[in-house]
């Protein structure tokens, strides 16, 4: 993949930032089994930050309308994301529960999955990530209401700092009706189940 358009580094000098990382740490970037290490580092980071070249709203657009009235909720639960810290660069490992309750229109339910990869695929905080999944739901499908729950756990807590393990932090973003209405909430909430995962 080539660089993207919106950088001025070029792939050399995102090798070189990684060769002075490992001097940092200690290593010797010309050992052996480092020498192809800053190449590996340089394409995983292409592949974990694709999404800063897309616009996850675009997966939304191609819309069904033919759906016999269906105007009740739809939920996809459990889309398993990786993610990273903004703050540390560590991974965040979780699974986005979406729903929403349709005006006229529904939408692939892979569609939905992308929007999430598409924002985490980005260096985020959860609470970023959940609200921008909502909206980018919202303002692209217009439909009656939007939830998303994002169950994840945070390596920059687990593996450094406090070292804290089996902790996982859930967020939750609600619009239109199931902000409004307790019943739609408590209805979305209860098909997630999130303490059933």
């Amino acid at each position: 993949m080539s660089d993207p358009t919106h950088s001025d580094v070029t792939r050399e000098q995102a090798e070189d930032a990684v060769r002075v990382l490992l001097r940092w740490a200690g290593e010797d970037p010309s050992r052996e089994g480092l020498l192809d290490t800053p190449k590996r580092v340089v394409k995983a980071y292409r592949d974990w930050f694709s999404g800063y070249e897309e616009d996850p709203g675009e997966y939304l657009r191609r819309t069904f309308e033919e759906v016999e009235g269906y105007d009740e909720l739809v939920v996809l639960r459990g889309i398993e994301f990786e993610s990273h810290c903004e703050h540390h660069m560590a991974p965040i490992i979780g699974r986005a529960h979406v729903g929403y309750l349709p005006d006229k229109k529904v939408v692939g339910i892979s569609k939905l999955a992308r929007v999430v990869d598409g924002f985490a695929r980005r260096f985020q905080v959860q609470e970023k990530l959940t609200a921008q999944i909502a909206h980018c739901i919202l303002e692209t499908l217009q439909p009656r209401g939007v939830g998303v729950v994002i169950d994840a756990s945070h390596e920059c807590m687990t593996t450094r700092g406090v070292h804290k393990r089996g902790v996982s932090m859930v967020t939750s973003q609600m619009l239109g009706t199931f902000r409004e209405d307790a019943r739609t909430r408590a209805e979305f909430l209860r098909f997630i189940d999130i303490d059933g995962h």
